[in-house]
């Protein structure tokens, strides 16, 4: 996979190049050229007081290229225009190198990026949106878990962080993200909020 990190001054942090040593940064402008037409991630850092639209809107992306957001002043604000501009996911731009390497691996399986609290959130209203339907939910998931695994599944589904899952199942942080890791593979999904819909009755 090809990482390219698009800044306005062309200037990596050495966190990015941690993560990715074959990375390669360019200026905007540069970018407008050196990425159309080509293939992997492009990291895009928006810095404070920019426009994540003109910014995106300056390059020329292709169906092969994935587009991750890198901000400055990371919010539920700009990750939720990032997705709405097309973008695979946001990000801190500072954040640790085994960070960015999950993110990457998280968008190149085609799923999304958007942080903790703005996913709860958006899971939980899935979650009561759909209990609030009048037609019954058919229940074809669970059959194919394990039961430990199908606690984990309603936990998610219903919101819950990995560290509320393994603190409710007294289990640790790291088993929740094997249970996660087996229940996404079972059942063909991406995300924890594909999860959710497929637990709250959408068969994706």
């Amino acid at each position: 996979m090809i990482h390219c990190f698009v800044d306005r001054d062309a200037q990596a942090l050495p966190s990015w190049l941690e993560a990715f040593p074959q990375g390669r940064v360019v200026s905007r402008q540069d970018a407008r050229e050196s990425v159309s037409g080509g293939s992997g991630i492009l990291w895009c850092r928006c810095q404070p007081q920019e426009s994540l639209a003109e910014i995106l809107g300056a390059l020329t992306v292709s169906p092969a290229q994935i587009v991750v957001i890198l901000a400055d002043e990371p919010g539920d604000a700009i990750i939720a225009e990032a997705c709405a501009l097309g973008a695979s996911g946001c990000c801190n731009t500072h954040a640790a190198p085994e960070v960015l390497r999950q993110v990457a691996l998280v968008v190149e399986n085609g799923g999304l990026w958007i942080g903790q609290s703005l996913l709860q959130r958006l899971v939980g209203s899935t979650s009561r949106v759909l209990e609030a339907r009048p037609e019954a939910k058919l229940d074809t998931w669970s059959g194919l878990l394990s039961e430990r695994e199908s606690q984990v599944a309603k936990l998610v589904a219903g919101g819950a962080s990995n560290k509320e899952i393994a603190d409710q199942l007294s289990i640790t942080e790291r088993t929740v993200k094997a249970h996660l890791s087996a229940i996404f593979e079972k059942l063909g999904l991406r995300d924890r909020l594909q999860l959710s819909l497929r637990v709250n009755g959408v068969n994706l």
